[in-house]
C-alpha cells in the first residue's frame, strides 16, 4: 500500500491536485460563499483521477503484482489525505478571516468558522459516496462521476448561504469564542459522518472495480 500510495503521488497526482490544497485563502474574500473553496479540492481530485486515466494508469496496475482492489484503495486514500490536508491548511486562513472580519462581514455565507468545516467534511462526504462509486464501476467515466457529484454537492453549497438567514441559527454565522464552541459538537459529528462515510464509499468502489473487465 506505501509503495502504491507513492506511485500515486508522484505519477498520478495532478499538479491543480496541490495547487488546490491552498484554496483556504478563498476565507479572505469578503462576501463569498466559503463552502466553494471546498469545491475546488474535489475539482483536484476529479482532475487527478482523469489524468491516472490519461496516463493509462490502470493498465500499469494491472501488470503490476497487486490486486485491483488495493489500486482502487490507495487511490481513495489518496484522495482522502488531500482532503484531509486541505482543511487542515485552510484553518490559518479561517483565523485570519476571523481577525480581518471580528464581527463577521460575509454576506455570501457563513462566516470561516467551526460550522463552515462541518460543511465541508459533508460536502466532501458527498463526493465520495458519488464520484467514487461512479468512477470505478467502469474506471473512466471521470465526467459522468463528477457532473453526478457536483449535482449532490449543490444542496450542501446551498446550505451554506440559506443557513445564515434562518431565524434561530444566527449562532452557526458567527466567529466569536462563544459562537465557535457552540459550534464544535457539530463538527464533530460532521467529521464522524465524513469518516464512515468515506470508508464506506472505499470499500464499494474497491467492489465494484473487481468486476470492472480490463
Amino acid at each position: 500500500m506505501k509503495a502504491l500510495l507513492y506511485k500515486q503521488l508522484r505519477l498520478v497526482a495532478h499538479p491543480m491536485t496541490f495547487v488546490f490544497l491552498f484554496v483556504g485563502v478563498f476565507f479572505l474574500i469578503p462576501s463569498y460563499p466559503y463552502t466553494v473553496a471546498f469545491f475546488y479540492v474535489t475539482l483536484g481530485l476529479f482532475f487527478m483521477f482523469m489524468n491516472g486515466r490519461e496516463q493509462r494508469d490502470a493498465a500499469y496496475n494491472a501488470i503490476l503484482p497487486v490486486r485491483k482492489g488495493d489500486a482502487v484503495r490507495a487511490a481513495c486514500r489518496f484522495s482522502a489525505a488531500v482532503q484531509l490536508l486541505a482543511m487542515v491548511l485552510a484553518v490559518p486562513f479561517a483565523f485570519l478571516s476571523a481577525r480581518i472580519n471580528p464581527l463577521g462581514t460575509n454576506r455570501g455565507g457563513l462566516d470561516a468558522n467551526p460550522a463552515l468545516f462541518a460543511l465541508g467534511f459533508l460536502l466532501f462526504a458527498v463526493f465520495n459516496v458519488v464520484f467514487l462509486p461512479v468512477f470505478y464501476r467502469s474506471g473512466y467515466k471521470g465526467g459522468v462521476a463528477f457532473v453526478a457529484a457536483s449535482a449532490c454537492m449543490v444542496p450542501v453549497v446551498l446550505c451554506d448561504v440559506i443557513l445564515p438567514h434562518v431565524p434561530g441559527l444566527e449562532w452557526l454565522d458567527a466567529a466569536d469564542r462563544a459562537s465557535c464552541l457552540r459550534q464544535l459538537p457539530l463538527l464533530a459529528i460532521c467529521a464522524a459522518v465524513y469518516a464512515a462515510v468515506t470508508l464506506l464509499s472505499h470499500r464499494r468502489a474497491a467492489r465494484l472495480y473487481e468486476k470492472v473487465d480490463l
